[in-house]
């Protein structure tokens, strides 16, 4: 016997077995399989799941009742492809925009400032205007995809070369346009249009000379490069200062209009492989737990605020639905939307599985334990505070810690996080299939 119904959720198998339990008698009655069969669509892909329950049906000794067991439920899965975009990894170029989550340079350069030591000590044994001690998520995925790591907009030193790609992140950045207290100008409608600008000075230089082919990316890196976004952060910890929580998860709908706007005026240029992550949980940053965790019923069960993990998760659930509507919308464009919050909690509940030892407390800071941090005074500065000079100075090994300085990563946490990344399982759609990556990672 077969039951069909057409089912529209993401994991269209999810407690579908439980139907066989609930149709035992009819079974029972017909002496046969039961086969339920659901169907959703995904991206322009129809999966077909057939559940077929078969049961065992015996006599107890001791009285006349009826009893089954449930021998096997096979799951039969099928795919129907209708008008199928596939995804070729083999990106020729990435063009990145965000925040300092994956920023290269690009406000250093723009502001004119240089970080301090020991930022860069790890791997660029140098600061190399990443908030990091080493690499960033960017910087590991690039490696993933066989591509140089990517050269700042507006660096024009060292001889950058762009061919691959460029980066337009900037740290601070919000996706709402910047006001005159942002802590950078950058906001993402200017990453937009700084890289239309990119785009077409490269195809101009193109167009007079063949010598530019190795420094500038071509029409067709233009058109099947991939456009990575990670932002909207600092639009939500930022708010934090002067909003309540409900003003701002009001707010979340405004700013998530400004971000389609960006994403849609990349398409109109050509731009079809979108890859969007998420924002991470951001009551977890130590910036934000010792500023708003001051009041322990303020904090969950890990130790990080409850609220700023409310508007992550919102602000999330809102973008999710955003790049499905976005795909449905443009079928000929290719979206891929990556849990960023769901990795990053589960490396801070079970940092030590990790090999982590302080999955809050910065690594770079001034202050000690718990937090080891004082917004008065960043990683590598020092300052005179009432007549005391301090210093925020880096910890002896960078690795046990997941927090840099108290706002970003360490290269360890980062290494971890684009690891999981590369498994597919937390992108919509998945991707393992695809994408086969392989890092050498210590966990």
């Amino acid at each position: 016997m077969e039951i069909t119904s057409q089912d529209t959720i993401n994991q269209p198998f999810k407690e579908k077995p439980s139907s066989c339990f609930s149709n035992s008698l009819l079974s029972k009655t017909l002496k046969q399989p039961i086969v339920y069969s659901y169907s959703y669509k995904r991206h322009q892909i129809l999966y077909q799941y057939n559940i077929i329950c078969h049961f065992h049906w015996f006599k107890m000794n001791n009285n006349n009742n009826m009893v089954f067991v449930l021998i096997h439920v096979f799951v039969l899965f099928s795919i129907s492809m209708t008008v199928v975009n596939s995804v070729d990894w083999n990106f020729p170029a990435v063009f990145n925009m965000g925040d300092s989550n994956s920023d290269t340079g690009e406000l250093t350069v723009g502001l004119g400032f240089q970080l301090a030591p020991p930022n860069g000590q790890n791997y660029f044994k140098t600061p190399s205007g990443r908030a990091c001690d080493g690499r960033l998520i960017v910087d590991f995925l690039m490696d993933a995809f066989d591509l140089p790591f990517l050269n700042a907009y507006l660096d024009s030193l060292g001889l950058p070369n762009f061919r691959k790609g460029c980066n337009f992140a900037a740290a601070g950045s919000t996706i709402l346009p910047a006001t005159a207290s942002s802590i950078c100008p950058f906001s993402f409608g200017i990453q937009v249009s700084q890289f239309l600008r990119f785009k077409a000075r490269a195809l101009e230089l193109l167009a007079k000379s063949r010598k530019f082919d190795k420094y500038v990316p071509s029409q067709d890196s233009f058109e099947k490069g991939l456009y990575m976004f990670d932002i909207g952060q600092n639009d939500l910890a930022g708010a934090f200062y002067s909003k309540s929580l409900d003003q701002i998860l009001a707010s979340i709908p405004t700013i998530l209009v400004e971000f389609e706007t960006g994403i849609k005026r990349l398409y109109d240029e050509g731009a079809r492989y979108f890859w969007i992550h998420n924002t991470g949980p951001l009551g977890c940053l130590t910036q934000n737990v010792a500023k708003f965790g001051t009041d322990p019923s303020k904090l969950d069960e890990l130790g990080c605020v409850s609220a700023h993990n409310i508007a992550a998760k919102t602000f999330n659930l809102q973008l999710h639905a955003l790049c499905s509507k976005f795909q449905a919308q443009y079928p000929d464009s290719n979206v891929t939307y990556v849990d960023i919050f769901a990795i990053k909690s589960n490396l801070i509940a079970n940092y030590s599985r990790y090999g982590f030892e302080q999955p809050i407390m910065a690594c770079c800071g001034y202050g000690g334990p718990p937090l080891n941090y004082d917004s008065r005074v960043s990683c590598g500065n020092t300052k005179i505070l009432n007549g005391t000079t301090i210093t925020a100075k880096g910890c002896s090994d960078s690795s046990e810690y997941i927090s840099w300085d108290g706002i970003h990563y360490t290269e360890t946490a980062n290494q971890y996080v684009a690891s999981q990344i590369l498994t597919g399982k937390y992108s919509d759609p998945p991707f393992s299939d695809k994408m086969p990556f392989l890092l050498k990672l210590k966990f």
